[in-house]
């Protein structure tokens, strides 16, 4: 392929992925869905695209995509506004979370005979919703603010969450644990690796954010301050990496960090930005937006149509396991909702897609397990559509939820 058709094709899937985004817009169908069936026309169908080579480059864009759509998420997590459904939102996402991934890592061992940590790579990655989509379309839904907070903060923390339990899964299986290791030893294995990549990562993004927000008023004069703190955030991730943290929970919390001291209230003012620091989020957004989208296709141009069909009886279990595992999570974390309504709770229940996390995770998974994985990029796909429609249906089914009466 020659250069000039390579930069034509990339001009046209920006194209394509605008396109796409409007038709979300008007439509409610997640873009996301458009971008993966544009890339199984251009590869399976067409072959116009060759994605024998993609595997390596797809996981690369991906966590890229990954670092710039958490770091924004963490923008908008002001937590000195959300402190009133921190809680409820945190409680929800790590309910949901650890039912779902061992819901999963069941099925898996027994219905699909797989060993242990398979499942168990399995289960961390299918378990976390993508924060990707349900951000924007937690935009587009008529609800209660109390509700959508909730489920925002739900969704920022699901994708900081799924790398960190699969990277501690990881470090497990590079470490020596292996499937005939102890059900015990794994699980204090995984909690004392997960407080540590957590404690240090929140240690090290907000001690940077602090430095970081201190060293903006002198810089934010000058141009391309943008991209320094697109450098910064790079280097949040691969430093946190490199001491052992989790790498994507403390670009999140470094977002988290500069939106809750940099609030409009009082320091972006002080930074002399026009449109009260607007200009950073529009930034790393439309960053964002070029990788994602990029992401999406190479994903659909990597589906084998075979493949697919094997698979697509296996990812509807799943998918019953995933939905059961959200009931009980949702019904029982009401507990610490504000005065949720059934049609919000069936909202909530159904509001479960899979996405970026999900492709991602699953080929660092593959990675880890080749031989018992290679299956798992048309189970992810499937299951990426599925949840996808879902997604649709609670958006369709939001119409006026927040005028719902109480029901507990």
């Amino acid at each position: 392929m020659s250069v000039s058709l390579v930069f034509a094709l990339l001009g046209g899937l920006l194209v394509l992925a605008y396109l796409a985004n409007r038709f979300s817009h008007r439509t409610r169908v997640p873009d996301v869905v458009v971008l993966l069936l544009c890339g199984i026309a251009l590869g399976p169908g067409l072959h116009w695209i060759n994605a024998d080579r993609f595997p390596e480059i797809a996981r690369g864009v991906g966590t890229l995509a990954l670092i710039l759509i958490l770091f924004a998420a963490g923008l908008e997590l002001d937590l000195r506004r959300a402190r009133k459904q921190f809680a409820a939102g945190t409680v929800l996402a790590v309910l949901s979370y650890g039912l779902t991934m061992e819901g999963v890592h069941l099925f898996c061992m027994h219905a699909l005979k797989m060993d242990r940590m398979a499942s168990l790579l399995a289960g961390a990655a299918l378990a976390c919703t993508s924060g990707s989509i349900v951000l924007p379309v937690l935009e587009q839904m008529e609800l209660r603010p109390e509700l959508k907070t909730t489920l925002m903060i739900e969704a920022s923390f699901a994708d900081g969450l799924g790398a960190l339990v699969l990277g501690v899964l990881l470090s497990l299986i590079g470490g020596g644990k292996t499937s005939h290791t102890s059900g015990a030893s794994l699980l204090s294995g995984m909690v004392i690796q997960i407080v540590f990549r957590f404690a240090l990562a929140f240690v090290i993004a907000v001690a940077t954010g602090f430095l970081w927000t201190r060293l903006l008023p002198k810089i934010s004069n000058k141009k391309f301050w943008q991209v320094l703190t697109f450098a910064l955030v790079l280097i949040v991730y691969s430093g946190t990496h490199a001491l052992g943290g989790s790498e994507l929970f403390a670009v999140m919390v470094f977002g988290a960090t500069l939106a809750s001291l940099l609030g409009p209230e009082r320091a972006w003012s002080e930074l002399e930005i026009e449109d009260e620091g607007s200009q950073i989020h529009w930034f790393h957004s439309e960053l964002a937006f070029l990788v994602r989208s990029f992401f999406f296709v190479l994903l659909g141009a990597m589906i084998q149509f075979r493949g697919l069909k094997e698979q697509l009886l296996p990812s509807v279990e799943i998918l019953i396991v995933i939905l059961v595992a959200r009931f009980v999570s949702v019904q029982v974390s009401r507990v610490v909702w504000r005065g949720p309504t059934l049609r919000e709770r069936e909202l909530a229940t159904i509001l479960i897609p899979r996405g970026l996390i999900t492709a991602v995770l699953a080929l660092e998974a593959i990675q880890a397990k080749p031989a018992d994985l290679m299956f798992f990029p048309s189970l992810t796909f499937a299951l990426i559509l599925l949840t996808n429609g879902l997604a649709l249906v609670a958006t369709l089914r939001a119409k006026g939820a927040g005028d719902v009466s109480l029901a507990k």
